[in-house]
């Protein structure tokens, strides 16, 4: 398997103003959610590596606690990660997650994202999803993009990006 450079990782990233690419993902309930359901309102994408995990739960809990004054202020969230569709649905009860979360189990909405790449764990190098958040505006422009976030304090710097 051949891991990407970081160079190749930062060739791929997006830049505020560019058009969001459009995505069609399965959801936690089975259902077809598309980046179009979206079209004219703002929405917030955010990636993360693996449901259920410490890191995961920190940042998904902390969505829902702000998803009232986010959708307040107009916007809408919703969670990729490479789970699949039943890992998500386990997920959304555990924690009671009120925002959908999308399969992207062949990670091709990351890739298209420039959101997956090289990390480290510990000691090892893996390859996969990095914690990214993108900002989409209702005309489906990126008004938004933080790459490689930290899961604690991230919606909070967010909401301080966003002006709320």
């Amino acid at each position: 398997m051949l891991i990407p450079s970081d160079e190749e990782c930062l060739m791929t990233r997006l830049q505020a103003g560019q058009p969001a690419p459009a995505f069609t993902l399965t959801d936690a309930h089975q259902q077809q959610v598309s980046s179009a359901d979206y079209a004219g309102r703002q929405l917030i994408v955010y990636f993360y590596p693996k449901a259920s995990t410490p890191g995961c739960t920190t940042e998904a809990c902390d969505f829902r606690d702000n998803l009232a004054s986010l959708e307040a202020a107009g916007y809408a969230v919703v969670g990729i990660s490479p789970d699949e569709p039943e890992a998500l649905r386990t997920f959304i009860d555990d924690q009671a997650l009120t925002f959908p979360l999308l399969s992207d189990a062949d990670q091709s909405v990351a890739r298209a994202y420039g959101t997956y790449g090289t990390k480290k764990l510990g000691d090892r190098t893996v390859e996969g999803t990095l914690r990214s958040t993108f900002v989409i505006g209702p005309d489906g422009t990126l008004t938004h993009i933080a790459y490689e976030v930290d899961a604690q304090g991230h919606v909070a710097e967010l909401r301080r990006t966003l002006g709320l």
